[in-house]
């Protein structure tokens, strides 16, 4: 770790204040501790003072033993006893003010306090148990609960910080286009905000990036018909027939470079649609034009209703639509149905490998994907589009025709 990064930096803040109150809390317990011993001593003295008052010479009498038991004093009057407890090498002791009659003792020994009484005709032993106040344990209890919510603190603290160290990592990442990153969270907090607006951002550059793939691919494989052609009509004579089909395939190239702005900036952004009402039957010619292809494998079996679609837009979706029924089809044609509110694409062929979804895909490739003219674009682009007006497109192979259809608002 560091020493400059925000981590560290808490990680000192909380470990310096973790020893502060630990050591705030061994003073105040040890002070306790004192003031408890001190008090203890004064009552072992003041309970001498008044066994020694009540002391007969002729011996400890049943009634001062059985008072000062009530003061939860033991007299020790067995002399082995007292022998054993004077013999130990532990012991500490401490002599105390005496007077003509009495010599007194402080002794200790393992945690336990004793007075030796000496009178001239005998020894006697004060003990009792030492009163222990409720203070430390209510510290001690103080100090648990405080750790356990600096713990808790420091904690979610560092949690807290764990976006930032995602953030720290993926923008290293940023730098090498990888996009693919993912820490939204659903924290509130001002850097788990940052969090997923960062997210955010990386999804737009992503996609970004997959528009602009997309984007170049699309035109490789878009302006490869009408150069062909164009390529084509240059060794042909220069009759007003040639140069005419010659002018279309520059009209064509144009188109397509307006086109390919408006799929760039529908997949990269999310473009205003133009949407007015239009004739099918406009659409799908509009959509053969750009497609450059004969008319005749286009077979139109629809009723021209009016949709209200971005003209622009949907006559590319329609495009593609027709590119994929012609390419992927046994006898190279596409029948174009309407359906109710249905505009259906039928073709002779092999069902479809996998899942609809997955040709949603950019550069997926399904059944023929070795076809060298196949991008694995052109239902990705149809997603987009259709997505945009509301629409969904769905599929189904009923006894070896494929049919594409496109579900309108009823």
């Amino acid at each position: 770790m560091k020493k400059h990064s925000i981590l560290f930096t808490i990680n000192i803040i909380f470990l310096i204040s973790l020893v502060l109150i630990s050591a705030s809390f061994v003073m105040l317990y040890g002070f306790n501790k004192q003031r408890e011993k001190r008090f203890n001593h004064k009552r072992d003295m003041e309970i001498s003072k008044i066994f020694m008052h009540q002391y007969r010479g002729d011996g400890v009498s049943d009634e001062l033993i059985a008072y000062m038991k009530s003061l939860d004093f033991l007299v020790v009057l067995d002399a082995k006893e007292i022998e054993n407890i004077l013999a130990s090498k532990e012991i500490k002791s401490r002599e105390l003010k005496a007077n003509k009659f009495f010599k007194l003792r402080y002794l200790e020994l393992n945690e336990r306090h004793f007075v030796l009484i000496q009178t001239p005709n005998e020894k006697i032993i004060l003990t009792s148990q030492r009163i222990s106040s409720d203070d430390k344990n209510i510290i001690l209890i103080v100090y648990i609960l405080i750790l356990l919510i600096f713990i808790f603190l420091y904690l979610s603290i560092v949690n807290k910080l764990k976006p930032l160290k995602i953030l720290k990592q993926s923008a290293k990442e940023f730098g090498d286009e990888n996009f693919d990153v993912n820490f939204l969270t659903s924290n509130e907090d001002e850097i788990s905000q940052l969090a997923n607006e960062f997210h955010k951002a990386a999804q737009k550059l992503k996609k970004l990036k997959e528009s602009r793939n997309v984007f170049i691919r699309n035109i490789m494989h878009e302006l490869k018909t009408p150069i062909t052609k164009g390529n084509f009509l240059t060794q042909l004579p220069q009759t007003e027939e040639n140069i005419e089909s010659m002018q279309k395939v520059f009209y064509r190239l144009e188109s397509l470079i307006n086109e390919f702005a408006s799929i760039e900036e529908l997949i990269s952004t999310k473009k205003e649609l133009e949407k007015k009402s239009y004739f099918l039957e406009d659409i799908v010619d509009n959509a053969i034009d750009i497609l450059m292809c004969e008319e005749d494998k286009v077979v139109k079996a629809f009723d021209n209703i009016k949709i209200d679609v971005d003209f622009t837009l949907f006559s590319i979706a329609v495009k593609n639509l027709l590119d994929n029924g012609i390419k992927y089809s046994k006898d190279k044609k596409v029948i174009v149905k309407t359906d109710a509110s249905k505009i259906v694409f039928e073709n002779v062929g092999l069902k479809l490998s996998y899942e609809l979804q997955n040709y949603f895909e950019p550069f997926f490739k399904g059944n023929k994907s070795n076809l060298p003219q196949s991008f694995g674009l052109g239902l990705y682009i149809v997603k987009h589009i259709l997505d945009a007006h509301s629409l969904e497109l769905k599929y189904e192979n009923k006894e070896g025709v494929n049919r594409f259809i496109i579900e309108l608002p009823s």
